[in-house]
């Protein structure tokens, strides 16, 4: 309709407005979060190099002369193998100047942030529940100078498996498309919390599937980004085994 605001446009005017209402702090992380983080990226570094991996690429996206930035989408049990699973494959083959990632602005948020911290990511903070409005306008901001992003579309809180409008507003406001990454261990640990978190055991086999890309068109109606939230969501599942 005519004078009608196209839905990007409306979504970002509606985060500056939530911006604008008050800012919310993030917990930083505290001297004993980042000294267990160091040790945690270490852990992740040495068990990943005694994993079998396989990677199966199937976007099309990657493993192009130049490929550009990208949302990289990953479920929240998954996060252990992420980092590898961006820098072994997607970083040496793309010209981005680095990675955003979403990360909750709660305290249990600020030891995942010491985590990014040592694998050179800018972690910002923010979820559904807290700080989201801020967060999608500092990740627009870090798209903007050419960054991937990163998040985790059922985080922090679930359902597992579902994917949240996070993702899709990030999507539409930026013009990135999103590139639904998964992993299957041969042999792991799963961590009794909501989102059956996976530990891999060292010497097992991986494989990383990076799916086609989903991309929100910016004019993108309510009923057609519903649309693709659940084909998103499709095609998450399908290249997530348990």
């Amino acid at each position: 309709m005519p004078g009608q605001i196209p839905p990007a446009q409306n979504e970002s005017a509606r985060l500056k407005r939530s911006k604008a209402g008050g800012v919310v702090v993030a917990h930083k992380p505290r001297w004993y979060q980042r000294l267990v983080a160091g040790l945690v990226f270490a852990l992740i570094r040495l068990v990943s190099a005694t994993l079998r991996y396989r990677r199966d690429d199937r976007s099309g996206f990657i493993n192009v002369p130049t490929p550009g930035p990208a949302i990289y989408c990953v479920w929240h049990n998954r996060l252990a193998l992420c980092m590898p699973a961006y820098f072994d494959y997607v970083k040496k083959r793309n010209r981005t100047p680095g990675m955003a990632a979403m990360v909750s602005a709660s305290r249990d948020g600020g030891f995942l942030t010491g985590i990014l911290e040592c694998f050179g990511v800018q972690p910002v903070r923010g979820s559904s529940s807290r700080r989201g409005p801020q967060a999608l306008l500092e990740l627009t901001t870090w798209a903007e100078r050419g960054y991937d992003l990163a998040i985790t579309p059922d985080g922090p809180r679930g359902p597992l498996y579902v994917v949240q409008e996070g993702v899709m507003s990030l999507a539409q406001l930026t013009g990135l498309p999103i590139v639904p990454v998964s992993y299957h261990l041969g042999w792991k640990i799963r961590v009794k919390s909501w989102d059956r978190f996976q530990i891999p055991l060292p010497f097992s086999r991986c494989e990383v599937i990076y799916e086609k890309p989903v991309r929100i068109p910016r004019e993108a109606t309510v009923a057609e980004r519903e649309q693709l939230r659940q084909r998103l969501e499709t095609e998450l599942r399908s290249i997530t085994r348990d």
